[in-house]
């Protein structure tokens, strides 16, 4: 099925598309944080030291990081619906080799291939979603997306409780292989070809080792310093990763079709939108990690008690997201992703002046705050990124997206190990602090964007 520029899918196919796209982000976004809260436990089953085991989390998203913009440039090349479908097949079938594995070595392989499998996925999620729906009503496409991204990343630990609670640890893994599988039958089905594709467009092998090598040094380095690993080990890595970055980026501005987009940072709305995400999930992050060593070293809390306080952020993500999501065609993404990051900031702000000894009550307004400001901002912002870019670039827009993502979350877990660190009493109070001045200055950074034309409001001068 290919389409004309801009109708999307008539109805019934938009239902059952987006309903792939959304099982598919689900889980590939899910398993990112799954894992954390089964660590002890695959640790002990495997017989691996707590230290060791962290790669079953490292390694998946080390594997997503340095593969998201080449799987993205491939997606612009061969088209979005035949990458989607590729990774959710190495997704799923993964997924058992990690739920069969009998060593630390074996799952550690296994997540890295299944991490793969999800940067398939994730690359070029937003691009089919432009396909999918006609641009009136991208934005509630957008909002959806943007939802499914959200409730999945600050799920993952209310899931992974859940399924501990009856299960063993492979079941988390497990699960992911029917619904990976229902999914793929529903893409098959449902979901578009591209409408259009780069002409003369080829894969950059040189480019996508380079691209590997500086975002794998990056996360390595970030990691490693807030860690306190040796200094002069993560002094080299930022020398090498200088001169790997430096070479990269240059490369990509000779590129007609540079795997890293650099000309779409050109753009100004584009650029600043990438910025004011790449906050707000460091943000999430630093809150998400940092929160539960609150709620239940100081409260006292059982890990039960801890995702049921976390939920109202999800579950104010979810009624929000889909509303901004409409708001976007009435109003500028920049007002509105402004007004989300000014509640997200005053939600976490109030949140670090929690009392030593919180009713749930005063817990849970809190969380309900931040939850309402991220899902109102994620919406606007994610629609303003994608349609900011040209339809036959939106591989490389979402590769980008998702790569801001990741960033993001990797920065603000590592920040969470740095003020710790640094504050070892009152290490979540300071990372709640430093996750609300981040939504405060994205806030200042998405107003600055109201000075910018939309990709609507272009257009819209154009037939004038």
């Amino acid at each position: 099925m290919t389409l004309t520029p801009n109708d999307g899918l008539p109805v019934p196919q938009r239902y059952g598309a987006i309903l792939a796209i959304a099982l598919g982000i689900t889980v590939s976004v899910l398993d990112g944080a799954i894992a954390n809260v089964a660590l002890p436990t695959i640790a002990k089953d495997l017989h691996a030291s707590p230290a060791s085991s962290i790669w079953v989390v490292n390694a998946y998203q080390l594997a997503i990081t340095i593969s998201l913009l080449s799987l993205a440039s491939l997606g612009d090349i061969f088209g979005y619906r035949r990458i989607y479908q590729t990774g959710l097949l190495v997704f799923s079938i993964t997924s058992l080799f990690c739920a069969l594995s009998d060593s630390l070595t074996t799952l550690t392989i296994a997540r890295i291939l299944q991490g793969f499998g999800a940067a398939a996925i994730m690359s070029v999620n937003t691009a089919l979603i432009r396909i999918i729906y006609p641009q009136r009503f991208l934005g509630r496409g957008m909002g959806i997306n943007a939802l499914i991204v959200a409730v999945s990343s600050a799920a993952g630990p209310t899931v992974a409780a859940g399924i501990l609670s009856i299960a063993s640890w492979q079941w988390l893994f497990a699960i992911n292989l029917p619904i990976g599988l229902a999914a793929l039958t529903l893409g098959l089905r449902y979901l578009p070809a591209n409408s259009t594709k780069s002409q003369g467009q080829k894969f950059d092998v040189t480019s996508s080792i380079m691209n590997a090598l500086t975002f794998g040094l990056l996360i390595t380095a970030i990691s490693g310093f807030a860690q306190g690993q040796n200094r002069m080990l993560i002094l080299g890595e930022v020398l090498v990763l200088l001169i790997i970055g430096w070479f990269f980026v240059r490369r990509q501005l000779s590129r007609p079709f540079p795997l890293l987009p650099v000309d779409l940072l050109r753009i100004p709305i584009f650029a600043m939108s990438l910025g004011t995400s790449l906050c707000s999930f460091s943000a999430q992050m630093l809150a998400f990690v940092s929160l539960p060593f609150f709620l239940q070293n100081t409260l006292g809390l059982d890990s039960v008690s801890t995702g049921l306080l976390l939920t109202p952020w999800p579950l104010a993500t979810m009624v929000m997201a889909p509303i901004a999501g409409r708001l976007v065609e009435r109003y500028h993404p920049g007002m509105l992703g402004g007004i989300g990051m000014i509640v997200f900031s005053f939600g976490l702000y109030s949140l670090s002046l929690l009392p030593q000894d919180p009713s749930n009550l005063n817990i849970i307004w809190r969380m309900l705050l931040c939850g309402a400001g991220f899902g109102l901002f994620q919406s606007p912002n994610n629609h303003t990124i994608i349609t900011a870019a040209p339809r036959n670039r939106s591989g490389g827009a979402s590769g980008l997206l998702g790569t801001a993502r990741l960033l993001g979350q990797t920065t603000g877990a590592a920040m969470v190990a740095l003020m710790f660190n640094l504050f070892p009493e009152h290490g979540t109070h300071a990372s709640l602090i430093l996750a609300g001045t981040l939504a405060g200055g994205g806030a200042i950074v998405s107003f600055m964007r109201m000075t910018q034309q939309t990709a609507s409001q272009k257009e819209a001068q154009n037939k004038t």
